[in-house]
């Protein structure tokens, strides 16, 4: 049997690729579907880690496997792509043209394509014919946020497989494991994570976020007294998090979660932002249920608007003011 013991989470998937891999039922084409940062990519290399290692174990210690890990296998093609989008040449070039090339050194060749649901028509038009008539030995992997873009002949032809959220304490035993017991981060790593143990690494690691973090936090603390200018102001600097605009949304929605925490049980260590105990507390005298529920349900609209590429200047104006007016009525 093939060995993913080091991956946390998704056992109904790893069971699935286990028992192909186990009976010889292994698939040419597969789609991995599940948000950014879930964990499609670790299990997709550890299975071409069980399909190709030369003692059929994943033992970690073959040519094969070093190679993996190294991400320097030949017979392991990362499909990449410089623009917004997949184009079609960008298929033709990775995976068309060089298909047909058997296996240097394994039983089997592995494309592994990242985003592959940026794929436009075209390129997925040229993937489909690769996928419909695939050499014996390809294994195509398609790891995608969203299955829905693809074409339905190419959902059709691969075994989908879906990757959900983690439960909580499995972020928080990665992170202990990781990063230490007792991480002063790690309440907030496990809460902005929502299962996502890419999200967890960030909070634990990224610099840029912990800056993000902290002036979404000075805005919270101020966006009450804060006249239009100032608001106009802070717009213009919020440029800079236009690619990380989810994340500051997420910031917004803990630390008012965080206020309700309080306000219903009065407990700090319930907390994700502990450290903010004054701030959050003299929030939670002033500012009623209704006024929390309304603010946590802009943010959502802020999210939904920006899914349908609502102007980022308006959304966010549109949140901030959201946020003031509802900040009057405390």
């Amino acid at each position: 049997m093939c060995n993913f013991q080091n991956i946390i989470g998704h056992e109904q998937n790893i069971e699935h690729l286990e028992k192909a891999i186990a009976e010889g039922m292994v698939s040419h084409a597969y789609i991995f579907n599940g948000e950014e940062g879930i964990g499609k990519m670790t299990v997709a290399k550890a299975f071409a880690k069980a399909l190709l290692c030369e003692q059929k174990n994943s033992c970690g210690h073959c040519q094969s496997c070093i190679q993996i890990d190294s991400m320097n296998h030949p017979d392991v093609i990362y499909v990449t792509h410089e623009k917004s989008v997949i184009t079609v040449d960008d298929i033709r070039d990775q995976v068309n043209h060089t298909i047909a090339v058997k296996p240097y050194s394994s039983e089997y060749k592995i494309y592994i394509i990242d985003e592959a649901d940026k794929m436009n028509v075209m390129a997925q038009n040229a993937l489909l014919k690769t996928i419909e008539e695939p050499p014996e030995y390809a294994v195509i992997i398609l790891l995608a946020d969203n299955k829905d873009t693809f074409l339905e002949t190419i959902r059709s032809r691969c075994i989908q497989l879906n990757f959900g959220p983690l439960k909580e304490e499995q972020v928080r035993d990665y992170i202990r494991k990781h990063y230490g017991e007792n991480n002063s981060k790690e309440d907030l790593a496990a809460a902005y994570s929502m299962g996502n143990i890419g999200k967890a690494i960030k909070v634990m690691e990224s610099q840029e976020f912990e800056e993000m973090k902290n002036r979404c936090l000075n805005m919270l603390a101020h966006i009450k007294e804060w006249n239009i200018h100032e608001i106009v102001l802070y717009l213009k600097q919020m440029d800079d998090y236009k690619d990380r605009v989810f994340e500051f949304l997420d910031i917004i929605t803990i630390f008012y979660r965080d206020i309700l925490i309080l306000k219903v049980t009065g407990l700090p260590n319930k907390t994700v932002f502990k450290d903010k105990y004054s701030l959050m507390r003299k929030q939670s005298v002033y500012l009623s249920f209704e006024g929390i529920d309304r603010i946590i349900k802009e943010v959502e609209k802020a999210k939904v608007r920006l899914n349908a590429n609502v102007n980022f200047d308006v959304t966010l104006e549109l949140l901030l003011f959201a946020m003031k007016e509802n900040g009057t009525k405390w």
